[in-house]
């Protein structure tokens, strides 16, 4: 099972954060859905991972004031979290946790959007997706919404270290159940630091029990 806590410890520190294969200057897709989702600012807005922390300064400049992070790895979130100015991260609640096994983020209930762009596909063996699953289930309000947004199924299923699981919009689906009626997908590509394209496929989801 590939350890993404120990690629993420080791990989951080030595590491530009902006030259990392996942580094999103602009969040335009994510933050379009969000926004077309009409949340009030208060709305709690759940990022699970934490390479999207320049979608999190765009929902501060939203206005969105209950903004939660949530990564495996205190070494990314604490680089994530530098990467905005102290004003900016004070308004933000930083959570150390797993979220296919969580302690902390059990005590958070009624989340009204769920946001993860390239973590579900690193949950790779059963047991785990299971969990993910499990915690998604627990803390979504009905009602609320769920972003997920994926490597898609023609994208090799190895990058550098990192082993991902493919998906499309019907696998998706067919992975968070019959409580989740599926708003909105679209494909999207995605120039890497690097200037290498990866194919990205966006779902919008809400929960509806």
């Amino acid at each position: 099972m590939f350890d993404y806590k120990n690629h993420c410890d080791n990989v951080y520190p030595g590491s530009k954060i902006n030259k990392l294969g996942w580094f999103e200057e602009t969040p335009q897709p994510s933050l379009d859905l969000i926004l077309s989702c009409n949340l009030k600012k208060d709305a709690a807005i759940l990022d699970v991972g934490c390479g999207s922390v320049n979608l999190i300064k765009n929902l501060l400049q939203e206005s969105y004031n209950n903004l939660i992070v949530a990564d495996i790895s205190k070494v990314a979130l604490d680089r994530s979290r530098k990467l905005l100015n102290a004003n900016e991260s004070g308004k933000v609640k930083w959570v150390v946790d797993d979220i296919t096994n969580p302690k902390i983020l059990t005590r958070l209930t009624n989340i009204d959007l769920w946001h993860d762009r390239v973590v579900l596909p690193v949950v790779i063996d059963d047991y785990s997706r299971s969990g993910y699953l499990e915690t998604l289930k627990m803390l979504v309000r009905v009602e609320g919404f769920v972003i997920i947004a994926v490597l898609s199924p023609e994208f090799v299923n190895k990058t550098g270290s990192i082993y991902v699981k493919n998906y499309d919009y019907n696998m998706i689906e067919e992975f968070l159940g019959g409580e989740f009626k599926l708003l909105k997908h679209f494909s999207y590509s995605y120039k890497i630091p690097s200037g290498d394209l990866r194919p990205f496929f966006y779902t919008l989801f809400q929960r509806l029990s």
